[in-house]
C-alpha cells in the first residue's frame, strides 16, 4: 500500500508499505478521506509539541471497516470513522472516565503513525458507526469534537457571550456548538477573510480583527460593558493566548483548546480580581464524538461547509506547503484516498 511520511520537518516522502494484517483486538480501516489539520501543519513546520520523526500523519480520518476482531455491532464494509486518542485504560485518568487525557495517550498521527495511507489498523474499541453520514462529514467529526469538548469545558450557558479567538476549523467548529449551546459567539481573528467566512456560512453576529487597536472597545460595546464569561483560545498562538487574559470578564472562564511550545504569561493581579478559571481542553471524549454525529444528523452543523481545497492522496506531497500559506485561503482541506 501507498504511505505518505513526514521524514523531517518540511519533507514527505512516498513509500510502499506492507497492509496491516488483522491482529487481536485490532480493526482494520480502508481509509476514504483524510481531513488536513493544524495539528498536521504544524508538525511539517516543526513546531508541534509531543512529536518525533519520521512521522506518518493524518488523524481526521474516515473509511470502509474491512476486517476486524472483537467489534460487536460492526459490519465488514461499513462507513466508519473513529477516535485517535489510543488510551491505556488503567491511569488515574481513564480510572475517572477522562481516557482523552491517558497518562500514557497514543494520539494517531502524533504519537504513533496515522492515517495518510491506504490502510489503517485501529484498536477496536475506537470505532465509530457512520449513522448514514457521508466520507467527507465522518472525517470532519473529530475537530468538531474538539471544539465540542471545549465547550463542554466551558460549561456554556445560554445568552452568555463566548470569545473564541482562531477562526480556523477548530475555531469554527468550537463557534458551532457554542451558539447550540445557547451562547453568543463573538469570533476573533486576524484575517478578514475568515472573519467574514464566519459571518457568512455560520452566521455569527459578532466579529472582531485582532490587529484593531481597540480590541478592548469594540468587546466592551458588544458585552453592554461586561466583556464575555467565556474565552476559548482555538489558535495555538503564544501571543493570542497571553492577549486573550485582558478580555475575560470578572468570574470569566479561560478554556484553552488551542496548544503551543512556551509558557503562558499572564499578570496575576488581573486575573486574580476577576477569579478567573484558566483550564485546558485536550482532545475530546466518546461522549463529545457522538454528540457530533447526532447535532450533524440534525442538521445543527454541517462540517461540510467548511470545506475550501479538495486533493488526490497521490498530491498531498506537491501541495502541501501551499496549505499554510493563509493568502492561499485554505480553510480545510481534504484528500480523497483510493
Amino acid at each position: 500500500m501507498k504511505v505518505l511520511t513526514c521524514t523531517t520537518p518540511g519533507t514527505f516522502e512516498y513509500t510502499i508499505g506492507a497492509k496491516p494484517v488483522l491482529t487481536m483486538g485490532n480493526a482494520i480501516i480502508k481509509i476514504k478521506r483524510i481531513g488536513i489539520c493544524g495539528t498536521d501543519l504544524h508538525a511539517f513546520e516543526g513546531t508541534q509539541p509531543f512529536f518525533s520523526y519520521p512521522r506518518v500523519l493524518g488523524h481526521e480520518l474516515s473509511g470502509e471497516l474491512v476486517d476486524f476482531d472483537n467489534a460487536p455491532g460492526f459490519e465488514v464494509g461499513e462507513a466508519v470513522s473513529f477516535i485517535p486518542y489510543f488510551n491505556c485504560g488503567t491511569c488515574i485518568a481513564c480510572c475517572r472516565r477522562r481516557p482523552n487525557c491517558c497518562t500514557n495517550i497514543q494520539v494517531c498521527g502524533v504519537h504513533v503513525h496515522g492515517g495518510m495511507a491506504e490502510y489503517l489498523s485501529v484498536p477496536s474499541y475506537s470505532l465509530l458507526h457512520g449513522e448514514g453520514l457521508s466520507f467527507d462529514e465522518l472525517a470532519l467529526v473529530e475537530p468538531l469534537a474538539i471544539g465540542a469538548h471545549g465547550v463542554r469545558r466551558a460549561n456554556v450557558e445560554t445568552d452568555e457571550f463566548v470569545l473564541v479567538v482562531g477562526a480556523g476549523p477548530i475555531g469554527l467548529g468550537t463557534m458551532e456548538f457554542a451558539r447550540i449551546a445557547g451562547g453568543k459567539v463573538i469570533a476573533l481573528d486576524i484575517n478578514d477573510k475568515r472573519l467574514q467566512f464566519c459571518k457568512d456560512r455560520l452566521k455569527v453576529a459578532h466579529t472582531v480583527n485582532a490587529t484593531s487597536q481597540n480590541v478592548t472597545e469594540q468587546l466592551m460595546e458588544i458585552t453592554n460593558g461586561d466583556m464575555p464569561t467565556v474565552v476559548i483560545d482555538a489558535t495555538g498562538s503564544l501571543k493570542a493566548i497571553n492577549n486573550a487574559f485582558q478580555y475575560m470578564a470578572h468570574g470569566a472562564r479561560y478554556v484553552l483548546i488551542g496548544l503551543q511550545k512556551g509558557d503562558i504569561s499572564l499578570s496575576h493581579p488581573e486575573f486574580h480580581k476577576r477569579e478567573g478559571t484558566l483550564m485546558s481542553s485536550r482532545n475530546a471524549t466518546r461522549e463529545d464524538f457522538e454528540y457530533v454525529i447526532v447535532s450533524m444528523k440534525k442538521g445543527e452543523v454541517n462540517p461540510t461547509t467548511y470545506i475550501t481545497h479538495r486533493v488526490l492522496f497521490d498530491n498531498v506531497k506537491k501541495e502541501f506547503e501551499h496549505w499554510l500559506n493563509p493568502a492561499n485561503g485554505v480553510i480545510k482541506v481534504m484528500v480523497e484516498v483510493g
